[in-house]
C-alpha cells in the first residue's frame, strides 16, 4: 500500500492497486475501487485501502464532495469468498474489538463515508452485494443504475448484515421490508431499489448523474454544507431539543462569515460564487 499523503492538498492517489482519488479543481473527489478484475470484491487489501482512502479524504484540502464508483463491471460484489478460508493472525483483532471509534475494520469501510465532514454520492452499477451494498449505504446519496443487481446477501452464507448495515439503513427501508430484505436475501434491481428507499435515484449512467450532482454542491457554501451533514446526523441520533439547539449552534458559526456573505453577494449579483476553504 502506498503510505499516507504527506501533502494534502496533492490531487491524486492511490493504494495497493484497490482504490484510487483524484481531487479536480472544483473540489470534487472521484474516489473508484479499482479491483475491477475481481469485482471490486473485499479482500483484506481492500478493506485496508478503503480505510486508508477514508484517511486521506478527512484530511485533503479544497475537498467539497465525494463521488464513489467502481471500476469494471459492478460497484462492490461484497466479501471476496476466499475470506471464508482465511484463518486469521494470532494478533488480529476481534470484531468486537473497536478500532476505528465506534467501529471494527469492518464496519469502518462503510461507516467513515457517513462520517467524512463532506456529502459523499455513490455510483453504483453492475452488482452490489452484501458488503457492497453497506458500503453504497455509507453515502449520502445512492445513485444506481436502473439494471444493478443488488442484495443483502449476508444470511446466503448464514451471517447477519455486520458492517454498518443496521446503523445506515434506519430512516431509509420501511422496517417489515427491511426485514424481508435480509432474511431472504433475494435480489433486487436498482429500479426497485429507489422505490424501496435504498436509491436516491436511477439513472442509464450513474458516475454522469452523480458527477453533476456533486457538481452542483460543490457551488454551494462549504461550511454549510458541513454544517447541513453534521445536522442530518444529529436529525438521525438525537432527542428534538437536542436537534433543535444543534440547528441554532451551526447557524450561528456560519452567520456573517466570508463564505456567507459570498453566497449572498453571488446569489445578488447573478454569479459564481467563490468561496474559501478553511
Amino acid at each position: 500500500m502506498n503510505a499516507p499523503m504527506t501533502n494534502p492538498t496533492a490531487t491524486s492517489w492511490t493504494a495497493n492497486d484497490r482504490v484510487s482519488i483524484d481531487l479536480a479543481e472544483d473540489g470534487v473527489a472521484q474516489v473508484r475501487l479499482t479491483r475491477g478484475d475481481k469485482m471490486n470484491a473485499l479482500d483484506p487489501e481492500m478493506f485496508e485501502s478503503i480505510i486508508e482512502a477514508g484517511r486521506v479524504l478527512a484530511e485533503m484540502k479544497g475537498l467539497r464532495v465525494v463521488v464513489l464508483s467502481g471500476e469494471g463491471r459492478a460497484f462492490c460484489a461484497g466479501l471476496d469468498l476466499s475470506n471464508f478460508t482465511r484463518t486469521p493472525s494470532a494478533d488480529e483483532p476481534g470484531i468486537t474489538e473497536r478500532i476505528h471509534g465506534n467501529t471494527n475494520k469492518f464496519q469502518q469501510v462503510a461507516m467513515l463515508w457517513r462520517n467524512l465532514p463532506v456529502p459523499v454520492i455513490a455510483a453504483v452499477h453492475g452488482v452490489c452485494f452484501g458488503g457492497g451494498m453497506q458500503i453504497a449505504s455509507g453515502a449520502d446519496i445512492r445513485i444506481a443504475h436502473p439494471e444493478t443487481r443488488m442484495a443483502i446477501m449476508e444470511m446466503k452464507w448464514g451471517l447477519v448484515p455486520d458492517m454498518g448495515g443496521y446503523a445506515l439503513w434506519r430512516g431509509l427501508v420501511r422496517d417489515d421490508v427491511l426485514r424481508e430484505l435480509i432474511y431472504t436475501n433475494r435480489e433486487f434491481s436498482g429500479e426497485e431499489a429507489q422505490i424501496l428507499g435504498l436509491a436516491t435515484y436511477v439513472d442509464q449512467n450513474p458516475l454522469e448523474r452523480a458527477t453533476a450532482i456533486a457538481r452542483d454542491i460543490a457551488n454551494r457554501n462549504p461550511d454549510a454544507i458541513r454544517g447541513a451533514k453534521r445536522l442530518q446526523a444529529a436529525m438521525v441520533e438525537a432527542d428534538t431539543d437536542t436537534i433543535l439547539m444543534e440547528e441554532s449552534v451551526e447557524q450561528e458559526k456560519i452567520m456573517r462569515t466570508p463564505n456567507q456573505m459570498e453566497a449572498v453577494m453571488a446569489g445578488m449579483e447573478k454569479r459564481a460564487p467563490n468561496f474559501t476553504d478553511g
